[in-house]
């Protein structure tokens, strides 16, 4: 009985794994069948799917979703490869690209099927004319052509092949060599609506704003780069580059706020050297190099540096100001009243017009005599030394010792007299000193015919010196 029982709950155990085993290959059998019956159907409708994708890709390349239309073309081939129109349509989308090796395949395939094609050897030809014309104008940007290599791009590459990204690129590139910053901006737009993380279009269109001076949005432009790319050199270099200019740029402007002008003027050079074709951020640093030389009293180095900053931005009213003060520095006074006078028809900026009041005033007393000069004297000479350089000039040119040129010794000695005049007095020396015209002084005024020869005649100067000559005595028969 007991042998019974076990050979029964034994039995039972066999029946159920039977069963389990029978319950798992049905299952296994259900799911091949749903797995290869798509297969099987698409076996089955093989030229319908294929004509279909043809169709698809029709409706892609008439909305220039040209990546679309060869992937479908692509699969058409692969489902009949016997489907011609798609090899010829496959052909001119490879062509858009400037894949001209593939898309001239994809022609000769095609026309093995429909031999003397008309249609497929004129895309043929024009993409044999792309293909040169692009060749030609990577020779052409790489020799510094640039206008012959532009005509090649948009006249003959991007219209056989106007999805090409290279040719796109590549005029960019050639944009960019003519400064036409904002036509590159444009392109880079176009290139980057259709692929957002194109690293050269992202590179270019950063440079592009950066050249225009909007280092904002260029350097969102390289960031955007690297987190794409962190190792990608070139947009390294740039972002770091325009990090380096703008750090030296601060320095320079901080130095010159705090009154650190010799060290403001370095950091000025060396922001300017680190990239002398970015005009347009170089014409600030060159105004600022300028002020900072008026400052210090560096009138050529002034000059230079605003004429630098005037090449650049020719209307730079700022520049015309600076430049203005840096020829006062230069005793320029009529180039001085000339640049201040540009400058402040342009503006009401006070210090312009101070500055022009300034210039104004230096070239009028600049068109006077300077009686300091002819008495050899400088401006802050004391009374004694006017007297003694008075004394010495007026015995070595008095007519009596320059019998042989006695007119232009009379000459001589009149202006010596009439120096003395202004200077020996303290009152008409200070009215000198500030400009003030002295013409009508002693009722008809120096140059108005002083003769200190005789009679004091012509309305001119009378000298009344006490003890007669200055330090002592007189001379021949001139009582003085």
């Amino acid at each position: 009985m007991d042998l019974f029982r076990v050979w029964s709950g034994m039995d039972l155990l066999a029946w159920r794994g039977i069963a389990y085993t029978l319950l798992l290959l049905n299952f296994v059998f259900a799911c091949q069948l749903l797995l290869l019956q798509p297969l099987v159907s698409a076996l089955d409708g093989q030229s319908v799917d294929a004509a279909e994708l043809y169709e698809r890709a029709s409706q892609s390349i008439k909305v220039k979703r040209y990546s679309d239309a060869l992937d479908d073309l692509n699969a058409a081939i692969e489902a009949d490869p016997a489907l011609s129109e798609a090899y010829f349509r496959r052909a001119s989308v490879l062509r858009h690209f400037c894949r001209y090796e593939d898309s001239e395949n994809s022609y000769q395939k095609y026309l093995e099927y429909r031999p003397g094609d008309s249609n497929a050897e004129k895309e043929l030809s024009q993409l044999h004319q792309a293909k040169s014309a692009l060749e030609s104008a990577l020779n052409l940007y790489e020799s510094k052509e640039i206008e012959k290599a532009l005509e090649y791009v948009d006249k003959v590459v991007l219209v056989f092949s106007p999805a090409c990204s290279k040719a796109k690129l590549l005029k960019v590139k050639l944009l960019m060599v003519s400064k036409d910053y904002s036509g590159a901006i444009s392109e880079t737009g176009y290139i980057l609506k259709e692929d957002e993380n194109n690293l050269e279009a992202l590179l270019l269109r950063g440079r592009a704003y950066y050249y225009l001076a909007d280092h904002d949005i260029a350097q969102r432009h390289y960031q955007k780069g690297l987190r794409l790319d962190p190792e990608h050199s070139e947009l390294k270099k740039a972002y770091f580059g325009l990090k380096k200019l703008l750090k030296k740029t601060k320095s320079a402007e901080d130095n010159a706020s705090k009154g650190k002008l010799r060290v403001s003027t370095e950091d000025y050079k060396e922001a300017i050297a680190l990239d002398p074709e970015h005009t347009a951020h170089n014409v600030h640093l060159y105004l600022g190099l300028c002020k900072v030389s008026v400052r210090l009293g560096r009138g050529k180095d002034g000059l230079s540096s605003c004429n630098e900053a005037l090449n650049i931005d020719p209307e730079l009213i700022e520049a015309f100001h600076q430049r203005g003060e840096a020829k006062l520095l230069l005793e320029d006074w009529e180039g001085a009243v000339e640049d201040l006078k540009h400058a402040a028809q342009s503006s009401q900026d006070h210090e312009i017009h101070e500055a022009l009041g300034r210039a104004e005033k230096a070239l009028k007393m600049s068109k006077r005599k300077d009686w300091y000069k002819i008495l050899a004297v400088s401006k802050t000479a004391s009374i004694a030394e006017i007297k003694k350089a008075y004394k010495k000039l007026a015995l070595q040119w008095h007519p009596d010792k320059n019998v042989g040129n006695r007119e232009e010794a009379e000459n001589k000695f009149r202006e010596i007299a009439a120096a003395y005049e202004i200077l020996g007095d303290d009152d008409k020396r200070a009215r000198f000193d500030r400009g003030e015209d002295l013409e009508d002084m002693n009722g008809g005024g120096r140059g108005g015919g002083f003769d200190p020869f005789g009679g004091g005649g012509g309305g001119g100067y009378t000298f009344h010196f006490e003890g007669g000559f200055p330090g002592g005595g007189g001379f021949g028969g001139f009582g003085f």
